[in-house]
């Protein structure tokens, strides 16, 4: 692809991702008066501290199955060991 258009296409996505945040900064009051008009609020999204938590915990679930394995392992090794001796 020539130069020229490449660039163009890269300045045009630039434009785009500028042009929607701009209409979501010009939308966000109105969004808030007409959720506080019908009664619905925003949900609120998943905040750094919880994200953070959720992997933690996911982190520590998978730990505790490799340290089972490992044990288990280990349990096997060391009573086939026993019964060769």
């Amino acid at each position: 692809m020539n130069k020229h258009f490449e660039d163009s296409r890269y300045y045009l996505g630039r434009a785009v991702e500028t042009a929607a945040r701009g209409v979501r900064e010009e939308l966000d009051p109105v969004e808030e008066r007409v959720r506080a008009m019908i009664g619905r609020e925003k949900e609120p999204e998943a905040g750094r501290l919880q994200t953070v938590q959720a992997d933690l915990l996911n982190l520590e679930r998978r730990a505790e199955g490799e340290a089972r394995e490992a044990i288990g392992t280990a349990r096997r090794q060391i009573s086939g060991f026993r019964s060769a001796q």
